[in-house]
């Protein structure tokens, strides 16, 4: 059964960054489509940035020009590069992917990210 695992959240004030990281237990590149996903206390979840198969990659306009997403198939990592950090964007961040061999969609733990000075 392949996982991912998320990581790299942590404190950080307004105007820093942050490297997330989200490891798969499998071959990463079994994954048709890959993103990252955002929940703040009391909101709903919201998709934040995707790769495609094919490596194009989309943002949420609130997080466009900020934030960066990339995947590693030779080490098995999804990342999400993220600038000028907002008091908005504290929120625990989601790692999913659709998994073809199990024609599955699976989600990692997630990873909490807190901006505040």
């Amino acid at each position: 059964q392949v996982r991912l695992v998320e990581s790299g959240g942590g404190l950080v004030q307004p105007g820093g960054s942050l490297r997330l990281s989200c490891a798969a237990s499998g071959s990463i590149a079994s994954f048709a489509s890959m993103g990252w996903f955002r929940q703040a206390p009391g909101k709903e979840r919201e998709w934040v940035a995707g790769v495609r198969a094919g490596g194009r990659t989309d943002y949420a306009d609130s997080v466009k020009g900020r934030f960066t997403i990339s995947k590693d198939n030779a080490n098995g990592y999804l990342y999400l590069q993220v600038h000028s950090l907002k008091p908005e964007d504290t929120a625990v961040y989601y790692c999913n992917g659709y998994y073809v061999p199990s024609s599955a969609t699976v989600w990692g733990q997630g990873t909490q990210v807190t901006v505040s000075s």
